[in-house]
């Protein structure tokens, strides 16, 4: 699909709604697009790298929704409010989800590999896009974040790579339950955890999406994922793990460093070893490489030429990255927004000495309430009893929204546990208290996700640190 096809995307900087636009765009398809961050003027680099690939871009007004030929794609977020849906409705032109749309596109490729789960999706995507890449196989990527190894002048914002069309690695989404509508050649199971949604209906869908595959990656050191790995039996199963017995794909011998990870892996079937040097820190990491490896196993590449891959990974935006020290003071960007994501990179950063100054900013008040419980545990057993946390309000960019449960809320229940939190509304006002805090061998961490000014607030931060003097050191 694409060629003389038409489409508007409402939303156009979206983390999902950006990279299938650009694939869209390079297959040939017409291109345009609104977005309400364009509007108020956030995120202006994004935007300027859009208009520079020949992407018009339009007020979120309705004004660039002009033919009933276009199809207007937009985002769970978009409302029916928005003046571009009031217009497509008014030309009678066809409207879809962006997951629909992506779907449809998955779907028309002869292999299709889809990764889900609660966590570390984004990463495991990326990690099988490169090694595919490394591969020779040039395949097809579509991700919800970038990825730093397909970063070059001419596509700073790498979330998508154009390949061949006949293979294609993307992120499927659960949230809005729309991973039931894909069929994928290699389906991939990360994780099972509390998230957007309550726990029975998780499992219904990632066992459904299993289900559909030719060939299922499943971490078997996640329970959840486990469950539904053991009645998914109408398809291949290839079980990952870690010291796992069970694991099709074993992982063992792991040494933990603050940049990396070093470990061993074997093959029950045929026997093959390897060793993987994976320049990512964290346990988290190694289960996101067995993943991976599981995958790029499933589609025939050399156990050893995988590994290889792996030791050239460079990561993502925003997933425990260093931005830079100062002042003795090194600043963390990170996208953990769910209790699972929040616990891996609390386990990891807290394996180096360091007080962690931690911020917190909810993806959303409805997020917020589901996981309100969730979240005050975490936390409580995550953060050091030096360490401290701010949370501004959530994330909010307009629309109708329930605010039963507030950030206060979280941080209350943390004193409560004896953890040292703080709340204030506004995200400046909270870095103006990590700031005054903040000493020598501290690090700030930045957590949060939909909200792409929370990096700019990151690099703010440092820039606040290196006026002290000290110098900045850049990763």
């Amino acid at each position: 699909m694409a060629g003389n096809e038409d489409y508007f995307f409402c939303g156009i900087g979206g983390s999902g709604m950006m990279p299938l636009a650009l694939l869209l765009h390079a297959r040939g398809a017409t291109v345009a697009g609104s977005d309400r961050s364009l509007d108020q003027g956030r995120t202006a680099e994004k935007f300027r790298f859009l208009a520079a690939q020949g992407i018009a871009l339009y007020p979120q007004d309705g004004s660039g929704v002009t033919r009933a030929q276009q199809t207007l794609v937009t985002s769970a977020a978009v409302e029916a409010t928005v003046p571009d849906v009031q217009a497509a409705c008014r030309l009678g032109a066809r409207q879809m989800t962006r997951a629909a749309l992506l779907a449809d596109l998955f779907n028309a490729t002869p292999c299709g590999v889809g990764v889900a789960g609660t966590s570390g999706k984004s990463t495991t995507t990326a990690m099988i896009g490169w090694i595919l890449h490394a591969a020779g196989r040039r395949p097809s990527i579509v991700n919800g974040a970038v990825m730093k190894n397909f970063i070059a002048a001419e596509a700073p914002f790498a979330s998508a790579l154009v390949g061949d069309p006949s293979l294609l690695v993307s992120e499927v989404d659960e949230s809005d339950g729309s991973i039931a509508l894909y069929t994928p050649a290699v389906a991939v199971l990360t994780n099972i955890a509390l998230d957007h949604k309550a726990l029975p209906e998780l499992r219904a869908l990632f066992g459904s999406f299993l289900g559909r595959a030719a060939t299922a990656v499943v971490n078997i050191d996640n329970d959840e994922a486990a469950a539904v790995a053991a009645d998914a039996t109408r398809q291949r199963i290839v079980r990952v793990g870690i010291n796992n017995g069970a694991a099709d794909l074993c992982a063992g011998d792991l040494a933990l460093a603050p940049d990396g990870v070093r470990f061993s892996v074997s093959e029950r079937e045929g026997g093959a070893c390897a060793i993987v040097e994976l320049p990512l820190p964290g346990r988290h990491n190694v289960e996101n490489a067995l993943c991976a490896l599981g995958a790029a196993r499933a589609l025939n590449v050399p156990l050893a030429t995988a590994a290889a891959a792996l030791a050239r990974f460079q990561g993502l935006n925003r997933r425990l990255e260093v931005i830079g020290t100062a002042a003795g003071v090194t600043v963390i960007d990170d996208f953990a927004h769910n209790p699972d994501k929040i616990a891996a990179t609390l386990t990891t950063l807290r394996a180096v000495p360091g007080r962690l100054l931690v911020l917190f900013q909810p993806h959303g008040f409805g997020p917020l309430r589901l996981l309100k419980d969730a979240l005050i545990a975490c936390f409580a057993r995550h953060l050091g009893p030096d360490d401290h946390l701010f949370m501004p309000d959530p994330v909010y960019f307009g629309g109708t929204v329930e605010r039963s449960v507030t950030s206060r809320d979280i941080v209350e229940a943390l004193k409560a546990h004896g953890r040292r939190a703080d709340s204030w509304p506004e995200r400046a006002v909270c870095g103006d208290h990590i700031l005054r805090l903040a000493q020598p061998g501290d690090r700030i961490v930045v957590m949060g996700a939909r909200d792409d000014t929370l990096a700019d607030f990151a690099a703010l931060l440092l820039a606040r640190l290196q006026q002290r003097g000290g110098g900045t050191v850049l990763p």
